[in-house]
């Protein structure tokens, strides 16, 4: 039978792996959950509204009998395994990868552009 402790302990273990792959933070479970928005998939965020859902039993014993801990420790080992794999720094390098190609493109674009100009003007 899960207690309280063993849920808040599962809470903040999924709490401090969204805060390293995501750098999100907030009081509780719910409200980091809330900040990592569409960047966990669904699934995934589902899984760990199973352990806030537990959380919401607040140590009540009867209501606790309803906690299936083999589903919550399920649940955590795939959030936490899922974002054990995600590196912030390569996401931070794709991310300006990302902006120098739309930069480099637009630049030759306008290039393409004006060298298009001065062909359709007679000056090349």
């Amino acid at each position: 039978m899960e207690t309280q402790e063993s849920i808040q302990t599962r809470a903040d273990r999924v709490q401090a792996a969204l805060h390293a792959a995501f750098g999100v933070g907030g009081k509780t479970l719910d409200a980091s959950l809330r900040k990592t928005g569409r960047r966990l998939p669904r699934r995934l965020h589902k899984d760990a509204h199973k352990i806030v859902d537990a959380q919401g039993f607040g140590g009540h014993p009867k209501l606790m009998r309803q906690v299936d801990g083999a589903a919550l420790a399920a649940a955590e080992d795939r959030v936490v395994t899922y974002l054990k794999g995600i590196d912030r720094a390569d996401r931070r390098k794709g991310f300006w990868l990302g902006i120098a190609g739309v930069v480099a493109f637009n630049i030759l674009l306008v290039v393409a552009g004006v060298v298009f100009w001065m062909w359709w003007a007679g000056h090349v």
